[in-house]
């Protein structure tokens, strides 16, 4: 299974991105996609922005995200 995680873009470098995960910082590829500004939402896999997403469709995701966390069961 796959999983993208919406992230902000906080800095764009030519093909590459500084975005922001829930306050962690990360390098973002963005040759796969367009038209990318500080600001956005991207999905982030595996390293790559592979689409853009609105900022509401980013924080609902990453709320719901936080759910699971929170309810998934402890080791």
């Amino acid at each position: 299974m796959c999983l993208a995680i919406p992230a902000k873009v906080l800095s764009v470098n030519g093909p590459s991105a500084l975005v922001s995960i829930e306050d962690v910082e990360y390098q973002a590829s963005l040759l796969m996609l367009d038209d990318v500004h500080v600001g956005d939402y991207v999905m982030l896999h595996a390293g790559f922005a592979i689409q853009k997403v609105d900022a509401e469709e980013a924080e609902e995701t990453l709320r719901l995200l936080n759910e699971i966390e929170r309810n998934s069961p402890k080791d």
